[in-house]
C-alpha cells in the first residue's frame, strides 16, 4: 500500500496518559464476558496478557473506500503494520460509541457519523513478534468520514483509503501483511455483505 499524498499530522498521543495526567484505564472481563475491573493500559499488554474490552473500527468515505493506517514505527506491538482504519480501548463508564468517537478523533483528528455494529461479537488473541499478547473482546464497526485524516504522528505513520474488494484480497490471500485482528475481521465482514456500507 502506498500513500496517496502528504497528510497533515498533529502532535502528541501515544503516552497512555489522559490529558489531565491520569492513567489510561482498560476494562477487564471475565470468561463470561463480564466487567471485572479495570487495568492501567500501558501495563495490562504483557506476555499474559488479561482479557480485556476493544474495539475496532472501519471508516469509509463517501466514495465507498476504507481507510486503513500503517502503526507509527513507535508502537510497543506491531510497529509498522497495516491495519484497519482505527482500534481503541472503552474507558470504564464509556459506551463503545463513545469511545469510537472519542478514539477516532485523538487517533486520526476526524469526526465520524453513522457509527454502527458490525462484528458485535467478535474475539481475539494474537502474540506479537515481542511476545506481547493481545487477548480481546473486540467489538467491530462502521463509521462514516467526510474528511481526510490528520492523524496523531505517535499512532499512526501513514494512511490511504482501499477499495473494499482490495481489502477482502489482501485479508484472504496476503493476511501477513497487515495486523493480525484485521486479517480475521475483513473476511467476516466481507460474510456480511448485505450490510457492508458502501
Amino acid at each position: 500500500m502506498t500513500h496517496p499524498g502528504e497528510s497533515t499530522v498533529r502532535p502528541g498521543g501515544g503516552t497512555g496518559l489522559r490529558e489531565n495526567g491520569s492513567a489510561e484505564l482498560v476494562v477487564l472481563l471475565d470468561e463470561n464476558l463480564e466487567r471485572c475491573g479495570v487495568a492501567d493500559k500501558m501495563s495490562v499488554h504483557t506476555e499474559e496478557t488479561p482479557l480485556h474490552l476493544a474495539f475496532s473500527c472501519y471508516i469509509r468515505d463517501g466514495y465507498g473506500r476504507f481507510l486503513m493506517t500503517r502503526r507509527a514505527l513507535s508502537k510497543k506491538t506491531w510497529p509498522g503494520v497495516w491495519t484497519n482504519s482505527c482500534c481503541g480501548h472503552p474507558a470504564p463508564g464509556e459506551t463503545m460509541e463513545e469511545a469510537v468517537r472519542r478514539r477516532v478523533g485523538e487517533e486520526l483528528g476526524l469526526k465520524v457519523e453513522q457509527v454502527e455494529a458490525a462484528l458485535p461479537e467478535f474475539r481475539y488473541r494474537a502474540v506479537s513478534a515481542e511476545g506481547i499478547v493481545e487477548n480481546e473482546f473486540c467489538p467491530v464497526f462502521w463509521a462514516l468520514a467526510t474528511d481526510d485524516p490528520a492523524p496523531d504522528p505517535a499512532e499512526v505513520a501513514e494512511y490511504t483509503w482501499v477499495d473494499w474488494a482490495a481489502l477482502v484480497h489482501l485479508a484472504t490471500h496476503t493476511p501477513s501483511l497487515i495486523s493480525p485482528w484485521a486479517a480475521l475481521q475483513i473476511p467476516l465482514l466481507d460474510t456480511e455483505r448485505t450490510t457492508t456500507p458502501t
